[in-house]
């Protein structure tokens, strides 16, 4: 049925071209720009207040951008009314009516643009049997589970066959188990169809496993867009490497031998990865991901002693201490909680100035 969908779907990129968007007291959206291409899962991620909602309404045509413009393809979208844009809205509270059933909830849209009998019941059936619902169709949305629920939302939204999906928190709502079965259901049924869709969210972890590029957005402007692994290995900036799971961030100075923190305790480096920029000596901070520091010995080790530690059944996630009093964040699956002392080797890190600080 997904095939059936997918001969009828069109594939839309979409231009988010300098939107600024005040409410009256400041710049929620201060001069966004994005490109998502045909057919790509593009999410929107960060922390909330972080203007990721307003540009996904933006994009929907719920709000008007005080300046800037929206297209479609080739079309300049801007000012359309949301009805007038051919999109798809998933609501974060699934926004379905309590006393419709499910089919009339899915149908809602399709009457009300005066499609014929025939063809909306033929829709409906489709968009159920693509979620995997094809017999509730008489069910109330009070007697669905949570999942059922957010599946007959995604139905509704596509059962027009938009250009455009756009999906706001639609898992936020959702046990952790269920969230996560569910996000990769979301992301086969919008591969299957091929449609261009923007998702905001502000969990790390759902944006690395669903999207094919994700924008981290920070106080109404969008600091880094990339891949997911490009967002985690390589974060352009302190912001990302930040938000998008733990980093630990180390001042101090790089020098031939390695980095040296404040304190003087010397901590010999990976060699420079072939896309890496020239590491300069002088001041700089040292960054890495917790799990990049592994325990190992020799002589290009170091030692830490450990302050706590949480037993996590995979991994045990501890904070060390360097001699100096400098402390981070370590994961490891060769750690025992019982460890007091830790002998140390870093196998990937990046450098930010000391300004980011």
């Amino acid at each position: 049925m997904a095939d059936k969908l997918l001969a009828r779907a069109p594939s839309t990129a979409v231009l988010i071209d300098g939107i600024r968007k005040d409410f009256g007291q400041g710049d929620v959206l201060k001069g966004v720009s994005l490109d998502i291409a045909p057919g790509e899962f593009f999410t929107l991620l960060g922390a909330s207040g972080c203007g990721k909602t307003t540009l996904l309404r933006c994009i929907a045509g719920f709000e008007k951008p005080s300046s800037g413009r929206v297209c479609f393809d080739d079309r300049d979208v801007t000012t359309f009314d949301p009805w007038n844009r051919d999109v798809g809205f998933v609501f974060q509270n699934y926004a379905l009516w309590p006393h419709m059933t499910v089919f009339d909830n899915i149908a809602y849209g399709l009457r009300m643009r005066k499609c014929p009998k025939g063809e909306v019941a033929r829709r409906v059936a489709e968009s159920l049997t693509m979620i995997g619902m094809p017999q509730l169709e008489a069910r109330f949305p009070g007697q669905l589970s949570g999942g059922q629920q957010q599946r007959i939302a995604i139905a509704r939204a596509l059962v027009f066959n938009p250009q455009v999906l756009l999906l706001d928190e639609p898992l936020s709502n959702l046990d952790a188990k269920l969230r996560i079965r569910m996000r990769r259901e979301l992301r086969d049924i919008q591969k299957s169809l091929g449609i261009t869709s923007v998702y905001v969210t502000h969990d790390q972890e759902e944006a690395l496993e669903i999207s094919d590029r994700i924008a981290v957005m920070e106080d109404g402007v969008v600091r880094q867009v990339g891949t997911p692994d490009a967002i985690y290995e390589r974060p352009a900036n302190r912001f990302t490497a930040a938000f998008v799971g733990k980093s630990n961030f180390l001042p101090g100075r790089l020098e031939a031998e390695g980095f040296r923190t404040r304190g003087g305790i010397l901590i010999a480096l990976p060699p420079p990865r072939v896309d890496e920029a020239p590491r300069p000596e002088g001041d700089t901070v040292l960054s890495f991901r917790p799990e990049n520091a592994v325990i190992a010995d020799g002589a290009d080790t170091f030692g830490a002693s450990v302050v706590s530690s949480a037993y996590l059944g995979n991994s045990v996630q501890c904070v060390a201490r360097l001699a100096d009093g400098t402390e981070f964040y370590h994961d490891s699956t060769q750690m025992q909680t019982k460890d007091t002392h830790l002998r140390l080797r870093v196998t990937k890190c990046i450098f930010f100035s000391p300004e980011e600080l």
